[in-house]
């Protein structure tokens, strides 16, 4: 049965006044404040499957048959794909912070930008961001529900396509309300049912496709390392967008390995989304994969055609509850005093408009997803910039300073603004906006003839500045 148990405001979750105990069956308690040693729990293999669900999915299958359309051959995309998921090395760093502050992301930046900077900094990277990401995803999923919808016979209409996208939200929601502890439960198995579905798609896949396949016009010179690059800023922009991995973590015990936490994080992640991204490079020697729903159901069983959509709606709930539980985090963090169940429910009502109005009037996820290929320009520099932050500081947070936020106080810095993080995510940002070859060209990449340089150029920009002027201060590094 559902416990009934009231949620307290994250107001009154003061020090000396622990929540009650989280269960699956649960409502989450915690929002933003700090988690007390005693409610930790779990142990950091439990990240696998979190991060594993999330990249079972549909997305990781049309990216590796994008590379294969854009001119590689099957082995040359495998490498693609596997470089720019090393990235996710990256996310299970920054998962480390989570246990040694017991905060998610959305607080421990406070450290990097100030309290009043780090407002900014949930607003757009944190909330602004996730929201079109669900709403894209949600659009996805809708349309496998769709082919569902049209098997049963049933009319396709509006006010079914509203209720399919209804359906599918609150489903989402329902996990990312209920919180931290049922996504722990439910990915394990959820990971499971999503790999042996993708398995059988594996072996129709590979009974028709050709891995030594050459393109009909094979890469070469600078067409080649422009096409690389670009898969590997693709590819990589999927672990890049999980600047919030320490909402995941911070249960832990603060005593959990911060070797294992990393190698946990990054592995749930790196396995299946290497696996079915080059399922999907795979597939594209066999079949369109610019029409991948329709092509692929051509070579499944009959039978199998409406597992596989589910799989996909599925696979995408699982993607998008993290996405929502953390964009919730975020509109708490941007200072909205409002409950975590509150935020969530909030996110999602956005996220739904965006999608009906997209799906029903206009095409405006075309504008949405256009806009998201540049977020790799924000991104890389500010995951960038809070590994480096946590690197400088030893993974050492004082937890009651990062949740002072008045005048003053130690993560106040300036008027409430980190000069040092501000500056070098404005300077990591614009080098990757002067190398970018994506909507546009920027001058970097013109010179390069078309090369995109954006991701390595905004990384290592961004963590020297921030190096440099956090070196010229005395880092706060107290635990």
């Amino acid at each position: 049965m559902v416990s009934t148990t009231p949620e307290p405001h994250q107001d009154d979750l003061a020090p000396g006044r622990p929540a009650p105990p989280g269960g699956a069956a649960r409502v989450e308690a915690h929002g933003i404040d700090h988690i007390p040693d005693a409610e930790r729990r779990g142990r950091p293999r439990d990240l696998f499957a979190v991060w594993a669900a999330a990249n079972v999915n549909y997305l990781s299958l049309l990216v590796g048959g994008a590379l294969v359309l854009m001119g590689l051959s099957f082995w040359q995309a495998v490498a693609v794909i596997v470089a720019g998921n090393l990235f996710w090395l990256l996310t299970g760093f920054l998962a480390i912070s989570g246990p040694a502050a017991g905060a998610p992301s959305e607080v421990i930046t406070r450290a990097v930008y100030g309290v009043r900077g780090n407002r900014v900094n949930n607003a757009v990277t944190g909330w602004l961001i996730s929201v079109c990401y669900f709403a894209l995803n949600l659009a996805a999923a809708a349309s496998a529900a769709f082919a569902l919808v049209r098997r049963t016979g049933l009319p396709l209409n509006t006010g079914v396509q509203a209720a399919v996208v209804v359906v599918i939200a609150a489903l989402t929601l329902a996990i990312s309300v209920y919180g931290h502890a049922l996504i722990v439960r439910l990915y394990m198995p959820i990971t499971l049912v999503l790999t042996a579905v993708f398995a059988v798609v594996a072996v129709c896949v590979v009974d028709r496709a050709d891995p030594g396949q050459a393109p009909a016009a094979p890469l070469t010179g600078t067409g080649l390392w422009a096409t690389v690059l670009a898969g590997v800023t693709l590819i990589a922009s999927g672990p890049l967008s999980y600047t919030t991995s320490a909402d995941f973590s911070r249960y832990l015990p603060r005593t959990a390995s911060a070797k294992a936490i990393t190698g946990w994080t990054a592995l749930g992640a790196f396995v299946p989304s290497v696996a079915v991204c080059s399922l999907g490079a795979l597939a594209a020697t066999a079949v369109d994969m610019t029409d991948p729903q329709t092509a692929l159901g051509a070579i499944l069983p009959r039978w199998f055609e409406p597992v596989f959509l589910l799989a996909l709606v599925l696979g995408t709930i699982a993607i998008n509850a993290l996405t929502a539980y953390s964009a919730g985090l975020a509109l708490q963090a941007v200072g909205l005093r409002v409950r975590r169940t509150v935020s969530v429910l909030a996110d999602g009502t956005v996220s739904v408009a965006l999608t009906l109005y997209a799906l029903l009037v206009s095409d405006f996820l075309d504008t949405v997803s256009d806009v998201l290929q540049l977020t790799v320009v924000l991104l890389g520099p500010a995951m960038t910039v809070y590994a480096t932050d946590i690197a400088l500081r030893r993974n050492r947070y004082d937890a009651t300073a990062l949740a002072d936020e008045r005048p003053g106080s130690p993560f106040w810095y300036r008027a409430g603004v980190n000069p040092a993080g501000a500056l070098a995510l404005a300077a990591g940002a614009g080098a990757a906006a002067l190398s970018v070859n994506t909507l546009y060209t920027g001058p970097v990449a013109e010179a390069l003839g078309g090369v995109d340089v954006s991701l390595p150029a905004g990384v290592a920009v961004t963590a020297v500045v921030y190096a440099v002027l956090m070196r010229t201060r005395t880092v706060r590094a107290t635990g």
